[in-house]
């Protein structure tokens, strides 16, 4: 039995090497660089032994693809947790978004298809999805509104298409500055969780 774990947790640790030295290579060469090769070559591996484990190049990107969204989940869902104001909880979810895109610039272009075509339909879901997330916090913001599935969707949409395009024109070169992209995001997130409340027709 102790022979089977230990080969178990051998093959999960050449997994997660092959991984790690497909994301090195991409962080040094761009999605274009990596190949099957590179990756045995980066770990001192035959190139067999990697197709052991991954069929070919696009079931490394979605095994990739799932990490990503698992630990963005993490991140939304902590960042929650951090507020207890609606509307500062939701600015720090889309925060903790943001803040994930470009600290994970490479993973964000491959789950979202910012200069590339994205592979999140093919992955398999986390439990709990950044959308859910955001769905339920938006939500509460709106609870005295009973909004619709279809009008919560509307909701997130609206904030998803700004940040992301935000985000995407950060990463191809904007020419902005940290600073003024950093205030543009701060002053969208402000004025999109305004909007969720109900206006007053009487003031």
């Amino acid at each position: 039995m102790a022979s089977k774990d230990r080969i178990q947790r051998q093959k999960e640790e050449t997994r997660n090497s092959i991984l790690d030295a497909a994301y090195a290579i991409v962080k040094e060469e761009g999605w274009e660089g990596l190949n099957m090769r590179k990756i045995a070559d980066r770990i001192e591996y035959t190139a067999p032994i990697i197709y052991e484990y991954f069929a070919n190049k696009n079931a490394i990107l979605i095994e990739l693809t799932q990490k990503g969204y698992n630990n963005l989940t993490k991140l939304i869902r902590v960042a929650r947790d951090t507020e207890t104001d609606p509307d500062l909880k939701l600015q720090a979810m889309w925060t903790a978004f943001w803040d994930f895109a470009f600290a994970n610039k490479e993973l964000y272009q491959v789950m979202y298809g910012v200069e590339m075509k994205c592979c999140s339909q093919t992955i398999v879901p986390p439990v709990e999805t950044p959308f859910e997330l955001f769905i339920n916090s938006i939500a509460d913001l709106m609870a005295d509104q009973q909004p619709t599935a279809a009008e919560l969707k509307i909701k997130y949409y609206t904030f998803f298409s700004v940040i992301h395009g935000l985000i995407s024109v950060n990463m191809i070169g904007n020419g902005l500055s940290d600073a003024t992209n950093e205030q543009i995001f701060k002053d969208a997130v402000s004025a999109i969780t305004k909007s969720l409340y109900k206006e007053d027709v009487n003031a």
